[in-house]
């Protein structure tokens, strides 16, 4: 028989987290119930989610309040040590904590909602989040939790079935810039120049050498080697700014390469700095990239990681997009949502589950490079962390790299070498 968990209140906040924690994550049968008497009946594993006591076999969760309450209010949190982790909404009795309003905290992003500082590029600041104040910030802490309460369960039920998710790695790539020097034009080239005078520049645009951000045939190489599914997010702004230097989506190169890879890869929008508060320009972007990709596109990762909650996620809904990719920090690696597991998101300001399903990276190249300030071999050391974590619990591993990244940029030397090393040991280990 299935789980069969007991609630005075069935709230869409409890639906939300138990359909998370049972039906994504372990994949097992459950249902809800406030009728006390066939919960008592029930011949099979149960959680008594409540503060009363129910006679028979159950394990008894008690709840903190989170999940049936409405609106967002500063929580008090204070974190406890719970067999080596970190956990809070302490319980006095059963199973130690609230793990359900707990991993609804977390994965909410419920703290982003609050007043709170941003930091330079006015992205909420991810060092002033519970998970790195309390250390945990760099393991997939709800994973880690469900994995626990799942042996307890099946500990004192030994009926209870669970079919927990194999691990798998998703590489992704950023096209900021697609060149360094090419398709730039006359204008942004010289002016280029002036500012900074380059052989190299020269010898690219005269064709003796190969442009540095130029790594597309490297990419290939790998992903048909190790047979990998990326996914490709182009920024195609219509207009360059001070954080939106991309190749203008007019160029016929970029055109060109943007149809390439659409007829092998998945893509997805690259949101330009300047739509973020814009719908009608994010709008605009999404039909200039399925103008020139041929396909429809319903995936998305905010340039600079710029986003704003519900606010970014309300638009991107608005506009056809399905699956983002944002959910990281755009300074330091991590889990910004303490899982390596792809959820729904869940609205706070209207109470709702929403279509749009985020999948959460953990490392990205240049926070390795420009806000760690790590050396290729400290990012390759950093990024084999994030793997065995996110394998531990047989989670999803998203790395994001960036084609100048890759190519032979002489400041980013050794990071191809790097991936394409990384590739081979996580293909050797399936």
């Amino acid at each position: 028989m299935g789980l069969l968990i007991y609630s005075n209140q069935i709230s869409v906040r409890l639906q939300y987290i138990c359909k998370f924690i049972f039906a994504e994550r372990l994949n097992c049968a459950y249902s809800i119930t406030q009728h006390a008497e066939s919960f008592e009946k029930h011949d099979g594993p149960k959680i008594n989610y409540s503060n009363r006591t129910i006679s028979g076999d159950c394990l008894q969760l008690m709840p903190h309040g989170l999940l049936f309450e409405k609106g967002i209010e500063e929580q008090k949190i204070f974190c406890f040590d719970f067999e080596g982790h970190k956990a809070f909404f302490k319980s006095g009795l059963g199973y130690g904590f609230d793990i359900f309003a707990a991993s609804f905290y977390l994965i909410s992003r419920y703290e982003e909602y609050l007043p709170h500082q941003k930091d330079f590029y006015g992205r909420y600041n991810s060092k002033n989040s519970l998970a790195f104040k309390e250390g945990f910030f760099n393991v997939p802490l709800v994973d880690i939790w469900i994995n626990h309460f799942a042996t307890v369960l099946q500990q004192q039920f030994p009926s209870f079935r669970y079919a927990m998710g194999s691990f798998s790695f998703l590489p992704t790539y950023d096209i900021d810039i697609a060149f360094s020097y090419k398709n730039k034009g006359l204008l942004r080239n010289a002016g280029g120049f002036f500012k900074r005078p380059s052989l190299e520049r020269l010898s690219v645009l005269a064709g003796f050498s190969k442009d540095p951000f130029d790594s597309y045939e490297i990419m290939d190489t790998i992903n048909h080697q190790f047979e990998l599914m990326p996914v490709y997010f182009f920024l195609v702004a219509e207009k360059n700014s001070v954080y939106d230097k991309n190749i203008l989506p007019g160029n016929a190169s970029l055109q060109k390469l943007i149809a390439q890879h659409a007829t092998q890869y998945d893509l997805g929008i690259h949101p330009s700095w300047a739509s973020n508060e814009n719908g009608e320009m994010l709008q605009n972007e999404k039909r200039v990239l399925e103008k020139i990709a041929g396909k429809t596109i319903t995936k998305s990762r905010q340039h600079f990681i710029k986003m704003d909650l519900p606010e970014t996620y309300e638009q991107l809904l608005r506009n056809g997009i399905t699956g983002d990719y944002s959910m990281g920090s755009g300074s330091i690696n991590g889990f910004r949502a303490s899982t390596a597991s792809a959820f729904y998101w869940y609205n706070l300001k209207t109470e709702t589950v929403t279509q749009l399903k985020i999948h959460p990276f953990c490392f990205m190249d240049a926070n390795s490079f420009y806000e760690q300030k790590f050396t290729v071999e400290q990012a390759a050391e950093e990024l084999l962390y994030y793997y065995r974590q996110c394998r531990q619990v047989n989670g999803q591993l998203i790395t994001i790299f960036h084609n100048n990244f890759l190519g032979n940029a002489k400041e980013f030397t050794g990071w191809a070498k790097m991936y394409k090393s990384f590739i081979a040991q996580v293909n050797a280990a399936q």
